[in-house]
């Protein structure tokens, strides 16, 4: 071998021993080669808390952890992009987007967000609550961070612990919402040892949505009342109290099921709605086993599933109309106490009973046969109006009648007096043949009678020609209507309105 391939030979052995150490120092620098890379947010929710009085700013961080013992590296980005109000940066990089981002193998790195909000910008461009997703994503694994914003001045509740926690209001007394900016519940308000009083012209809104918490799916945005607590509304005519959600754009303002509702919880007492409009939920108020609850001149509108429930609970509703619901307007199950006067329950545009009554409730028991219990119903109905567009708006079911054909005496009473019905299989013999027995001055009315001004809208007030008209019977304790109307002294008008001439 000559000189020349000798002295090549040596160079060519030493960058191979160059490589083989320069590569031997990288490895701990290479980046994760699997399919899936693990890591995780610190957080699932960011929230931006500061309640602002001006344009107002605010700044949070949270970290990503890895958590996989090579590196990875992530994009983060903003989910509306250039017209998102967030800013992000992300291990000291800014921008709405920010991508080959390294984190080091068992270790983090930090992303900081800010918002700027205007809060007297109208609420179509800056609403009570402002979300948007921040995506994280790294070699087609992908996890998402909610942050949330308050978009105006308002009474936030439950403020900072997070959407979807339920958060519970003690105050060992009275609270009363007297402030005149608007009261925003984000998520669950549960309300314990407490009277809250909601005085004339306050306004509630309800953020709700849909929650997925590891093996769980929810939607939240509601307000829970225990045994040891009770909600009081004292609206007027002229200056109602409001619950709905919390937006307020021209095309949310119909929109069902944009928050859960109303539970009064089984057990509290002393509940009561005065001058109330209710809308917009999946449920309007649920009245469950033992609670009770008063309503006079409430309306609950544009709901999921029923307006209004009584599961074994105690309701007294008076001038009080419930309309353009998903199912039921009113359910009155597993049994309880109900009176109702100068009430209007419609069902327009949909397949479910006005009104539907039952005694019992079928337990679901795994491996094993279903349990049915039974409790007494007792139902008083009076100069109320229950109708839609299908042959039968009233259902009952007497679920004794599963045991013993005649039923058991005393777990199914009802009484109508000067009720507007629309019946047809009801009154069929294997349903309730002498159902006009306990009817008193009842009529039956059917799809096309002249009744109300005009359901499409929907408007309710009694038509010119209404069959409802001069037909109810006079009550010494209901003296006007659902607008404060007076009404006639000998011969009043059946629903929540009395008709104006």
């Amino acid at each position: 071998m000559n000189k020349y391939l000798q002295q090549s030979s040596a160079v060519l052995w030493a960058l191979i021993v160059i490589v083989i150490i320069v590569a031997s120092s990288c490895k701990k620098d290479d980046v994760f080669a699997g399919d899936m890379p693990n890591f995780t947010p610190s957080v699932d929710t960011l929230t931006f808390d500061t309640v602002f009085t001006t344009v107002g700013s605010a700044t949070r961080f949270f970290k990503i952890y890895n958590e996989e013992s090579e590196d990875i590296t992530v994009d983060v980005s903003l989910e509306n992009q250039d017209a998102s109000i967030f800013r992000l940066n992300v291990d000291g990089e800014t921008g709405n987007e920010v991508t080959g981002v390294r984190v080091g193998a068992n270790d983090s790195i930090y992303v900081f967000a800010d918002v700027t909000v205007n809060p007297d910008q109208p609420v179509s461009i800056s609403p009570f609550v402002i979300e948007e997703n921040l995506i994280i994503t790294s070699q087609g694994s992908s996890k998402q961070v909610l942050m949330t914003a308050w978009g105006q001045n308002a009474n936030y509740i439950p403020g900072t612990d997070g959407k979807g926690k339920a958060i519970r209001l003690f105050c060992e007394g009275q609270e009363i919402w007297d402030d005149p900016k608007p009261y925003v519940i984000y998520g669950i308000v549960q309300i314990d040892d407490c009277e809250v009083i909601l005085p004339a012209g306050t306004n509630v809104y309800i953020h709700g949505g849909v929650v997925v918490r590891e093996d769980l799916i929810y939607n939240d945005g509601l307000i829970l009342v225990t045994e040891t607590a009770k909600i009081i509304t004292q609206g007027t005519v002229d200056n109602p109290v409001t619950f709905q959600g919390d937006r307020l754009e021209d095309s949310f303002d119909e929109r069902a099921g944009q928050w859960v509702g109303i539970w009064l919880l089984p057990g509290s007492q002393g509940n009561m709605f005065e001058s109330t409009f209710i809308k917009n939920s999946t449920v309007g108020v649920r009245v469950d086993s033992l609670s009770e609850a008063t309503f006079d001149k409430v309306e609950i509108k544009n709901t999921t599933a029923s307006g209004l429930i009584g599961r074994h609970g105690t309701i007294k509703a008076t001038n009080t109309l419930v309309h353009s619901n998903g199912q039921n307007a009113v359910t009155l199950s597993h049994g309880g106490n109900y009176d109702f006067e100068y009430c209007t329950f419609a069902s327009y545009g949909n397949q479910a009973p006005a009104l539907r009554m039952d005694n019992y409730f079928i337990y679901l028991v795994e491996d094993a046969d279903d349990i049915i219990s039974f409790n007494p119903l007792t139902a008083t109905i009076t100069n109320t109006i229950i109708t839609g567009n299908d042959q039968d708006e009233l259902s009952m079911e007497d679920g004794t009648r599963l045991e013993s054909p005649a039923g058991t005496p005393g777990f199914f009473n009802y009484q109508f007096t000067n009720c507007l019905l629309t019946i047809e299989d009801l009154l069929e013999a294997e349903a309730f043949p002498n159902f006009f027995d306990n009817c008193e001055n009842c009529e039956r009315t059917s799809f096309g009678d002249a009744l109300f001004l005009d359901t499409d809208l929907p408007d309710y007030h009694l038509d010119t020609l209404s069959v409802a008209e001069m037909k109810a019977l006079p009550l010494p304790s209901v003296f006007d209507d659902f607008e404060q109307n007076v009404r006639d002294a000998t011969n009043p008008d059946i629903g929540c309105y009395e008709y104006q001439y």
